[in-house]
């Protein structure tokens, strides 16, 4: 089993509890992280001290172990001319709040105004990850 501070490399598919996937590493190298370093949502972290290598296990996280809740806070109108102009719904811009660089993602474009929502889009979402611990490397 993995410790805190070990490479790991892992294998997923991530989906809704209604088992829409939105994401997996199918078709794609498996991940790799250091466990314990916060590069990869707290919840998985987590599950991963528990598994061995070459195991698949079937993860629960919830949203404050994932992206967290879903703030009404971070949602903001701003008028259409401060987005690049070649900005559409759903996309992804960088922008730098209160000193700090952010994502954010255009929710709706009118005419004069456009949404954008600072919260990650699995923001209050629970997830499920169907998870196999392909290899632990050592720290």
């Amino acid at each position: 089993m993995p410790e805190s501070g070990d490479r790991v490399r892992l294998h997923y598919t991530g989906r809704f509890p209604d088992g829409t996937v939105f994401d997996s590493s199918d078709g794609r190298d498996p991940i790799e992280f250091e466990v314990g370093s916060g590069e990869i949502i707290p919840g998985l972290d987590k599950a991963v001290l528990a598994m061995s290598e070459g195991k698949t296990e079937t993860v629960t996280v919830e949203p404050e172990d994932a992206y967290g809740q879903w703030e009404e806070a971070l949602v903001h109108k701003v008028e259409r001319s401060q987005l690049p102009e070649e900005a559409t719904e759903g996309a992804a811009l960088e922008a730098e709040v209160n000193g700090q660089k952010a994502i954010l993602w255009v929710t709706e474009i009118g005419d004069d105004t456009a949404t954008v929502d600072a919260n990650h889009p699995l923001a209050g979402k629970t997830l499920v990850f169907d998870v196999e611990l392909v290899e632990v490397l050592a720290a």
